[in-house]
């Protein structure tokens, strides 16, 4: 009896598990038209990078999850009236609704000294396409910040501003919510040319869930401030980034106010290029547990690669209720950078026992003249001066808000402009006074 060979088919593979990352990218419509170069190579990084886990070494304060999930939770729009800062200034106004320009509501693109295009509407050849996606792409190294450069690859919209003189105001972009769910992404490039002076100012009402990305570039000379607000009541699960890149003698100076919020993180790549330039990061943030979930994580790194470099970073948090925040700092100061002078304080001010304040300083430096210092502290309200204004007729809620105040005002002196500064400060002053005890 002849024996038949039987042939078998060989099982199929088994289909790759689906990650984190495929599951992010399949809801969403990336886009196919500008800087198809660029998106394409972040894509093809992020892929390689996958989307970080709670092991990763910068994300072991702050719970990835909310970032990493396809889509956002819905956050019901309150219908409250919109009284932004910065309401009363004459400025250039730019309306973005859930992360997309709204060229009805906002100012003509048409300002001295400065050529403004949307992302949107850029063309191949635009000069912002040199530099779209390039700080991102270096700010990757020697740490992975996968949601920076999944906005590259799938941000549609932002601004493209190149600065060749100084604009007699400033440009404000105002962010507007339609939608519950809107998962809102934006990326602006900034140019600012050799002499010239940029001040930018963002506020508003963002997504329910936002990337965004700053990509500024600094010629040598020029000068970029940067004040951003968030707004208080908009409980939100957010994430920006900034990378800049910082000339010779050129000067940058940025602050963010943060007011509440659910899951919020703020991540500054600096990188200061050029000889005697000048590196100001800086944040006020104050954090009600009782309103609702509160986490914020401030992730910054400067490197200093020239001589005579000046970098601050100042950031103060005042933490309530379970509220929890974070900040990672690093000092980077390569060999050959003498006469660096960096400065990195990170603080907090706890008003009760159930909130924590989160800190990991760092300094690294390979050159042997310089002058680099870094600090923590947490601490609760100072009875002493407490008691001081107190036995002086001031009553014991306007007495918080006068010690909160004072904690606060390093980092707002890190605005410049005094009336912008001031009125940041009348803002916080009316928001705690009606916030007892926080």
């Amino acid at each position: 009896m002849t024996e038949m060979a039987v042939k078998t088919k060989a099982p199929e593979p088994a289909a790759r598990p689906a990650t984190a990352l495929d599951a992010r990218l399949a809801v969403l419509d990336l886009p196919q038209g500008g800087f198809a170069a660029a998106r394409a190579d972040a894509l093809s990084r992020l892929r390689a990078m996958g989307l970080p886990g709670p092991r990763d070494e910068y994300w072991r304060y702050t719970d990835p999850r909310p970032f990493n999930a396809p889509q956002a939770t819905a956050l019901p729009i309150d219908g409250g009236p919109e009284s932004p800062l910065f309401a009363e200034r004459d400025k250039l106004t730019l309306v973005f609704v859930d992360g997309v320009f709204d060229a009805a509501a906002s100012d003509p693109l048409a300002l001295e000294g400065i050529e403004i295009e949307t992302l949107a509407a850029a063309r191949p050849g635009h000069w912002a396409e040199g530099l779209f996606g390039t700080l991102e792409a270096a700010g990757q190294t020697p740490v992975k910040r996968p949601f920076a450069t999944l906005n590259t690859a799938a941000a549609r919209d932002g601004v493209l501003i190149r600065v060749t003189g100084t604009p007699s105001k400033p440009v404000h972009v105002l962010h507007r919510r339609a939608t519950d769910t809107a998962d809102a992404m934006w990326h602006h490039v900034i140019r600012v040319e050799s002499g010239a002076v940029l001040t930018l100012l963002e506020s508003g009402m963002v997504g329910a869930r936002s990337n965004g990305v700053i990509e500024a570039d600094l010629a040598d000379g020029a000068t970029l401030h940067h004040i951003t607000a968030k707004r208080a009541v908009d409980p939100k699960v957010g994430l920006s980034h900034l990378f800049a890149r910082v000339g010779a003698e050129a000067v940058l100076k940025s602050f963010a106010l943060v007011v509440n919020g659910t899951t919020m993180r703020h991540e500054a790549v600096v990188d200061i290029v050029g000889d005697d330039a000048v590196a100001h990061v800086a944040a006020a943030v104050l954090g009600d547990g009782g309103v609702g979930p509160f986490h914020h994580d401030d992730t910054v790194f400067v490197t200093h690669g020239a001589l005579r470099g000046e970098s601050r970073q100042v950031f103060k948090k005042v933490l309530k209720n379970g509220a929890t925040g974070v900040f990672q700092g690093k000092i980077l100061v390569k060999q050959g950078a003498q006469k660096t002078d960096g400065y990195q304080i990170s603080q907090a001010l706890l008003l009760d026992e159930a909130s924590q304040f989160l800190a990991k300083p760092e300094l690294e430096i390979y050159a042997d003249d310089v002058k680099c210092s870094h600090g923590s502290t947490t601490g609760a309200i100072d009875e002493d001066a407490l008691f001081y204004l107190r036995s002086r007729g001031v009553p014991h809620d306007r007495a918080i808000v006068f010690l909160v105040l004072s904690f606060l005002a390093d980092a707002l002196e890190e605005v410049e402009d005094e009336s912008l500064r001031d009125e940041i400060n009348e803002r916080l002053d009316a928001w705690l006074t009606a916030r007892p005890q926080i």
